[in-house]
């Protein structure tokens, strides 16, 4: 999740604001310049419910470049690259080194601590760019698919990727999943979300993406939403691995989720 500089916190018995909820998620889920004004509980709260109309947004900004190279006379392998490349820039990178260093991680021997001493590291170690490889792979040759198959097909896949990614977010913050450490960007949102408020999320993209795919008939519909569950359910057993590893989530873990949960998406997306 991109780095931000918490600003001097509000009150944290003041509510949010909806405006405050998606300053937070702009802020820290994007590179986008937003500012976040707020960087307490009851914000933390609503920007991960706001997470996402976050990935709406990068997704819509991925699609639109993939489909602008297509109708420029670029082949799907292309257009594909380029999807997946803006999701990568409007992050700053930093989910795909989250989903690294959470590899680097589990793939580690050694006790929890050491594994998050490890995640913390600068370099990336085998697992993490075995993983890193085999998920950019992966997202490119669904996009590719979806995009040879139709190009409305690879852009709705794109959006509802983007989305799901944020909404494992909102999942994975939900109350009674806790951090690892005590201090980071983990830690300011673990645990903020209510899981009544979680599963609401959820609901609305999954139908929502059901919707979208709706335009591609019956099994269109089917797909996408099989897309957003199957994503997510991934996102859950690579969230409860971790806090078993871990014994909590951390800035990594989030980035290592939003990734996952894209991948699997946009797989299911490419097929049938």
């Amino acid at each position: 999740m991109p780095a931000t500089t918490p600003p001097s916190p509000a009150s944290p018995a003041s509510p949010a604001s909806p405006a405050d909820g998606l300053r937070f998620a702009f802020g820290t889920l994007t590179a986008l310049p937003v500012r976040v004004t707020r960087w307490d509980r009851p914000a933390a709260r609503a920007g991960m419910l706001c997470a996402p109309a976050a990935g709406l947004a990068v997704g819509v900004a991925a699609a639109a470049v993939g489909l602008l190279l297509l109708l420029l006379g670029a082949g799907a392998p292309l257009a594909a690259v380029a999807t997946v490349a803006v999701p990568a820039a409007l992050t700053r990178g930093l989910h795909l080194d989250g989903l690294a260093d959470t590899a680097d991680g589990l793939g580690s021997a050694k006790p929890a601590e050491d594994a998050l001493r490890i995640m913390k590291q600068s370099d990336i170690g085998p697992f993490g760019v075995l993983t890193l490889v085999l998920a950019l792979l992966a997202q490119v040759a669904a996009l590719a698919q979806a995009y040879g198959d139709s190009w409305a097909r690879g852009a709705l896949a794109a959006v509802v990727s983007a989305l799901v990614a944020r909404l494992a977010l909102t999942l994975a913050a939900r109350t009674g999943v806790p951090p690892a450490r005590p201090e980071g960007l983990g830690a300011a949102v673990a645990g903020v979300v209510p899981v009544a408020g979680a599963v609401g999320a959820a609901l609305a993209v999954t139908a929502a993406a059901a919707a979208g795919g709706a335009c591609f008939g019956a099994f269109g519909a089917v797909r996408a939403g099989l897309a957003v569950l199957a994503a997510l359910a991934v996102a859950e057993l690579l969230l409860r691995h971790c806090v078993r590893r871990f014994g909590g989530v951390t800035g990594d873990v989030f980035g290592g989720l939003a990734e996952t949960a894209a991948t699997t998406a946009l797989v299911v997306m490419s097929l049938g």
